[in-house]
């Protein structure tokens, strides 16, 4: 008889992706970041922007421009991701560029706690200055994944990222909440003074966290000797090679259709991410009901971001990603019969499971398909792509309920960006595309 061993087991922090300094400290940057998106984008300042800063705007005036800033802020990272991405690549600069977008993004949102009430230009160009301070540092921040995770685990430290992520922005954004809804409990004046102070605190746990990156992860060595990288990373050649790169990524057929999957099925998450409060308001769901309900997801997540990572393990990114797009299918489904505050809470965890590990993965099976001495470049065309997802979803959703004079209508035609998304995705190749991201590589 042959004798049998067991498997050596995996240490838990390996299964999570995190089992390595190097791993943790990249991965503390999306525990750094998310607070910014949670308590900045999402939950305190569109309602503190249209009721303080545009205070004397009639609310659709303030609504038009919070819209116009963040379609500025979406446009100006757009144009400028790849072009400082091919930058980063040529100079290997991709941790100095970090370092600089970031330090943008934190000293705007520190300046949001000066706005004062009816300033809205001053408070639209401040956030549009934070939002492409952080939109530019993601491009270098994931353009580092592929140089510190080996094929086989990158998934696993995407996931793992994510979920931290969303334990991070949940945590402080618990704390920012407790101190706008009982300012007196914490000795401030009012609920103006916990926001400022919320604003500040984003900024300091941005700072304070994002430390271990710079101190554990290096900066991956440069393809080009100086000479040809001061030559190649200028700002004038940048701009000359992006339409050179795009044309050759379309080359890359198997990156490219996951790129333009990612756009379709994207578009639809993002849809159902912006407009659900306000079609929560419409059918009767309160506010405090939408602010924990999207608590809720924030650590919903974590869990289910992590799981994502083992199963994309077990049954691939790909596959996992199609489960990810069928439930959110599901969710648009199931909106469509929305009526109360409990329906909303539901949809909220179902959103908790999936949202995290679908752009996690994303971002992993991409990584796997592109060669690593230009991933900054090429994550300059993906934070491209992540940008614009969600411009046609919304239009669809707004000519839907002029069509059919119902919300509950639009929300089912978002199923079609799951549908189209799912069916370019059938057509990526994995193996194809992650041999050809090799040999680009060597």
């Amino acid at each position: 008889m042959t004798a049998t061993t067991n498997p050596t087991p995996v240490p838990w922090l390996a299964r999570l992706g995190l089992n390595r300094p190097e791993l943790r400290a990249w991965a503390m940057y999306d525990w750094a970041n998310s607070a910014f998106q949670t308590t900045v984008i999402t939950a305190v300042f569109p309602r503190f922007f249209s009721d303080y800063a545009a205070a004397g705007l009639a609310p659709a005036a303030a609504t038009a421009r919070f819209a116009w800033a963040t379609t500025i802020a979406v446009t100006i990272t757009a144009i400028l991701g790849p072009v400082l991405g091919a930058i980063a690549d040529a100079r290997g600069i991709k941790k100095i560029l970090l370092a600089a977008s970031m330090s943008v993004g934190i000293v705007a949102t520190a300046l949001l706690a000066t706005i004062t009430r009816g300033d809205w230009v001053y408070a639209a160009v401040i956030f549009i200055v934070a939002n492409i301070g952080i939109a530019a540092s993601f491009v270098f921040y994931d353009s580092l994944l592929p140089h510190i995770a080996a094929p086989d685990e990158i998934d696993r430290v995407s996931t793992g990222a994510y979920a931290m992520g969303y334990l991070g922005g949940g945590v402080l954004l618990v704390v920012n909440l407790a101190w706008i809804l009982s300012p007196a409990t914490f000795g401030l004046a009012d609920s103006v003074a916990a926001i400022r102070l919320s604003f500040v605190s984003v900024a300091v746990w941005w700072l304070v966290f994002s430390l271990p990156l710079f101190m554990r992860v290096a900066e991956p060595k440069p393809r080009l000797n100086p000479a040809e990288a001061a030559a190649h990373g200028s700002m004038s050649v940048a701009f000359s090679r992006l339409w050179n790169t795009f044309h050759e990524l379309r080359g890359y057929r198997q990156a490219f259709l996951m790129l333009v999957a990612f756009l379709l099925y994207n578009d639809g998450i993002q849809t159902i991410i912006r407009m659900a409060a306000i079609y929560g308001a419409e059918v009767g769901i309160d506010q405090n009901a939408q602010i924990a309900a999207f608590v809720l997801v924030q650590f919903v997540g974590v869990p289910c971001s992590f799981l994502f990572g083992a199963v994309a393990d077990r049954i691939g990114a790909k596959r996992a990603i199609f489960i990810a797009i069928a439930v959110y299918a599901g969710i648009s489904m199931l909106g469509y019969f929305m009526t109360t505050a409990w329906h909303f809470f539901v949809l909220a965890a179902l959103v908790g499971t999936v949202q995290g590990g679908s752009q996690a993965l994303s971002r992993s099976l991409f990584a796997r398909m592109i060669p690593k001495h230009k991933s900054s470049e090429y994550f300059g065309f993906f934070a491209v792509f992540e940008k614009f997802a969600g411009i046609a979803g919304p239009a669809l959703f707004a000519t839907s309920v002029s069509l059919f004079n119902s919300s509950r209508a639009a929300v089912l035609s978002v199923i079609f960006f799951f549908l189209v998304g799912a069916a370019v995705l059938t057509r990526v190749d994995v193996e194809a595309g992650e041999a050809q991201g090799r040999a680009l590589s060597r």
